[in-house]
């Protein structure tokens, strides 16, 4: 099978404030895993990355319940030509965009969610995503102002950053409002329904320890779920899919179109996570990383990753 590969893979364009993803590749019995928790992660909040990493690569998931997965399209925040052109090269009828990327940049979110909406027609699907940007009073013109030009939003995703945030949010507007860095970072994710903060669940198994440990989350929050990437290779891509793969329900398009975002992948361009019609087929392990000489990182950052991998191994075993 090989051992461990440290990757760094430029982006197409600056996505969560970086433009290159790096990680590490772990080898297993059952195929291949990858651990890249971000690099401003203290190693505590790096462990659960490392148990999806080591589920993946020494048990494997659970049996799927369907064979295909829907899948959105990501538009970064990029000029309104630029996410016109993506949402049209994606074949998807369902769209993310990010929004709230920097201070004042309501007018170019309105214009790019406007490009967005002309993309997919009148039937296609608009959510955005603002990574816990705002506060409440500026969320909730934000977000009336953005499901207008959207032309009817179907969520907002962490528009601010506590429960207690999202709560008050949601009782001020008529869009849903969904729930991602409040529940994989929740010690009890319950307490998103029983706040009453979000009407769906954002879940990725790399952050919430694996797909096993992430259906339990679905099952104990009681929301409609989508399941989301974490900026993964195809390798990380193949857990989250595994995961919308297992739901008991699948309302709405997962996350999952991310490949997208990267320069290269680690597994050859036909075995690519890159969904072909708004769509993913479902497999039972991960592709095989055949390229991972190919964007392999160098001596420095390759020692950096490997020190914080053996650091976090100590936290997962004990």
């Amino acid at each position: 099978m090989g051992a461990d590969t440290v990757y760094a893979i430029g982006l197409t364009t600056r996505f969560r404030g970086i433009t290159t993803r790096e990680g590490v590749l772990v080898p297993g019995p059952a195929g291949w895993g990858e651990f890249c928790p971000f690099v401003e992660y203290d190693d505590a909040e790096a462990a659960p990355w490392l148990a999806a990493a080591l589920e993946a690569a020494h048990e494997g998931w659970p049996a799927p319940v369907r064979d295909r997965v829907p899948v959105n399209c990501i538009v970064p925040a990029v000029d309104p030509d630029r996410a016109h052109a993506i949402v049209v090269a994606s074949g998807c009828t369902t769209a993310k965009v990010k929004v709230a990327d920097a201070s004042g940049s309501l007018p170019a979110d309105l214009d790019r969610v406007r490009a967005v909406r002309d993309a997919l027609g009148a039937g296609g699907a608009v959510r955005v995503d603002a990574n816990a940007a705002w506060d409440v009073g500026t969320a909730v013109a934000a977000i009336r102002a953005l499901d207008r030009a959207a032309g009817g939003l179907q969520y907002v995703e962490q528009p601010c950053a506590t429960l207690e945030e999202l709560a008050a949010v949601r009782r001020r507007v008529d869009v849903r409002v969904a729930a991602d860095e409040s529940i994989r970072r929740a010690e009890d994710p319950l307490r998103v329904a029983v706040a009453e903060a979000a009407d769906v669940a954002v879940l990725k198994c790399a952050p919430l320890g694996g797909v096993r440990r992430a259906l339990a989350v679905a099952d104990s929050c009681g929301l409609p779920c989508v399941v989301s990437s974490a900026l993964q290779t195809s390798v990380g891509l193949a857990a989250e899919l595994a995961l919308a793969a297992a739901l008991p329900k699948l309302e709405f398009a997962c996350g999952l179109g991310t490949a997208a975002l990267l320069r290269a992948d680690v597994v050859e361009p036909t075995a690519a996570l890159v969904p072909r019609e708004g769509w993913l087929p479902v497999s039972r392990r991960a592709p095989e990383p055949v390229r991972r000489a190919a964007v392999a990182a160098d001596s420095d950052r390759a020692a950096w990753w490997r020190d914080r991998l053996a650091r976090v191994s100590a936290l997962v075993v004990a």
